[in-house]
């Protein structure tokens, strides 16, 4: 299932489709030893965009898996689907609607043991999505430690933490971390240098790297080794 292989990961590279890259970068990121390739973004996120990356990374072994923002962005043929619910949002569009659309349309059609349930606390108030989604980002460590909680208790398969184009708080990444037992922590933001790396994989079970692919392939590279050199929180 989904849910076991998600478990494993440890380093992931999120590709935006609505930013260019070339043949080559994707051949690097494709066989650079990450653990999965996430397909996903928050503007201008495109059938005919998705399907674009998707026929390019058809033809490596990594698997592959769309996160998916809206339903008319939804596209056939991935390892599998992320699909993404904000936590931290009055918003009821971006807990549950957006998927209730998505189950009205294609609900017939989804292959569930391939989708899983990702629970979003965003905190970067400066962020595209944060905007996007009416996030609330003025968040305590306390309030985190909440949601985690819920995320647990609802047993969603990844609790990811969001401060999407800057880097977080360690500290709060920190005093999550102990929280989660079954659910996988995710961090993502921000990440550009081997300190950085390993101060997150320190304390979340999975790192995404996603801006630095744009800014600076080569450091985003190397951040596979960074991360999966750092032993994974409860591992002795």
């Amino acid at each position: 299932m989904l849910r076991e292989q998600v478990k494993k990961w440890r380093h992931v590279f999120k590709l935006d489709p609505a930013k260019p890259i070339t043949d080559d970068a994707i051949h690097q990121i494709a066989t650079s030893n990450t653990d999965a390739i996430i397909i996903g973004g928050t503007d201008d996120i495109t059938f005919q965009n998705t399907a674009y990356l998707l026929s390019k990374l058809r033809n490596y072994s990594i698997p592959y898996y769309q996160e998916i923002s809206t339903s008319t962005s939804l596209v056939p043929g991935f390892t599998g689907y992320l699909t993404p619910t904000i936590f931290n949002t009055n918003d009821a569009k971006w807990i549950l609607g957006i998927h209730h659309q998505t189950i009205k349309a294609f609900g017939s059609f989804i292959p569930w043991d391939q989708v899983i349930l990702e629970a979003y606390v965003v905190l970067n108030p400066d962020a595209k999505v944060a905007k996007r989604t009416n996030a609330n980002t003025n968040q305590q460590i306390s309030d985190v430690i909440a949601y985690a909680r819920m995320a647990e208790w609802l047993q969603i398969p990844i609790f990811y933490v969001e401060y999407s184009g800057t880097y977080g708080l360690v500290d709060l990444v920190r005093e999550v971390s102990p929280i989660l037992q079954n659910t996988h922590f995710c961090y993502g933001g921000g990440i550009s240098n081997q300190q950085q790396a390993e101060e997150m994989a320190a304390w979340a079970d999975m790192v995404v790297v996603g801006n630095l692919i744009y800014d600076d392939l080569n450091q985003a590279i190397q951040t596979v080794k960074w991360i999966k050199s750092i032993k994974k929180r409860g591992e002795s």
